[in-house]
Order: structure tokens, then C-alpha cells, then sequence
């Protein structure tokens, strides 16, 4: 037996080459960029002027959006997923970061937000809550702060609307995130 039709160029080319996707790795991606495109479908038409989209991908939505008979809207489902796939990963991602800016899922806002929430709910329900944070932020107007949890807990217990609950939390966003202008554009 002999190795004359063995190229040690060919073998030495097959150890170099990265193994493809699997199957089943490349229809979970598929499925996400699909995924993708039905929540592309389900904005609002003002919400789509707001993106910028490739061509081929705005027209394939809008199209989507104007059908009603089950069967073509799904057809047509199937063909933004399409012509997804054929987006490069950039394009992908620049979408993928205006759907999220568009719903209100920016990562480090929810972030803030959990821990403003989080500092209210304890100063609300601790009385030793009030000390931590004046350990930690020793600029804070202690005094207003202890007006605003006091009337809070009293506008809680009277079932009155929560003034001085919405007002701790600006007080609160201004003095963990001073110098976030983002967040202060956003109504909460």
C-alpha cells in the first residue's frame, strides 16, 4: 500500500481549517435572527422610522405588518428571517442595539434603576438603611432624606399618592448617579 496519492499539502490544509458550525448551532442562530425579525414585525410603524434598517429588511417588515391572512403573514415571517441571514454580524448588532433602545432595555439604565429601587425599598422598610447610606455618600442631605422617608412611610399607611416616594427616588438618582445625563432624560 502506498501513500502516492497522499499530498502532505492536503493534509496539512485539513488541520488548518476550523470546524464548521454544527447543524443544530446554526439553526439555534438562525431561529435568533428570526426571533429577531418578529420583533422588528411588532413595533409600532412610528417606532421603525426611528431605526435605521437596511432596505431590503424595512420593506420585508412593513410588508409584513400591512398582511392579515394568517398563511402570507407567515410566509412573509419567514422571508425577514431570510433576508436576515443575509445581514452581516455588524449590521445584526446595530439592530439588535436599536430594538433594545427602543423597548427600554439598555443593560446599564436597568441596572441603575434595580439599584435606585432597591436603596428606596430599604430605606423605606429599615431604619438602619438611612445610616448605610449616609456611611457611603456622606454628602447626602441627611435631613431631607429622613422628610421624604418618614412622609413616604406616612403617605404608605394612609394610602395617599406616593409624592414623597417619587420624590426620594429623584433625590436618591442624584445623588448615586450625579453626573447621568441619559437617565435624566427618561421619565420613570
Amino acid at each position: 500500500m502506498t501513500l502516492d496519492h497522499f499530498h502532505p499539502h492536503t493534509f496539512q490544509e485539513s488541520i488548518n481549517i476550523k470546524e464548521a458550525p454544527s447543524k443544530s448551532q446554526r439553526k439555534r442562530e438562525m431561529l435568533a435572527l428570526q426571533k429577531l425579525g418578529e420583533s422588528l414585525i411588532g413595533l409600532s410603524k412610528e417606532s421603525l422610522k426611528h431605526m435605521t434598517l437596511p432596505e431590503k429588511i424595512a420593506d420585508a417588515v412593513k410588508d409584513c405588518q400591512r398582511i392579515t391572512a394568517h398563511e402570507a403573514r407567515r410566509r412573509q415571517m419567514q422571508l425577514v428571517g431570510k433576508i436576515m441571514r443575509t445581514l452581516d454580524k455588524t449590521e445584526v448588532n446595530r439592530i439588535r442595539t436599536a430594538l433594545d433602545t427602543i423597548k427600554g432595555i439598555s443593560n446599564p439604565e436597568t441596572a441603575k434603576l434595580r439599584c435606585l429601587n432597591r436603596w428606596r425599598e430599604h430605606l423605606l422598610t429599615e431604619n438602619e438603611a438611612l445610616t448605610r447610606l449616609l456611611a457611603q455618600y456622606p454628602d447626602a442631605a441627611a435631613q431631607q432624606l429622613h422628610t421624604l422617608i418618614r412622609n413616604a412611610r406616612r403617605e404608605k399607611m394612609q394610602s395617599k399618592p406616593s409624592k414623597a416616594f417619587r420624590e426620594l427616588f429623584q433625590v436618591l438618582k442624584t445623588l448615586l448617579y450625579p453626573d447621568n445625563t441619559s437617565m435624566d432624560s427618561k421619565k420613570i
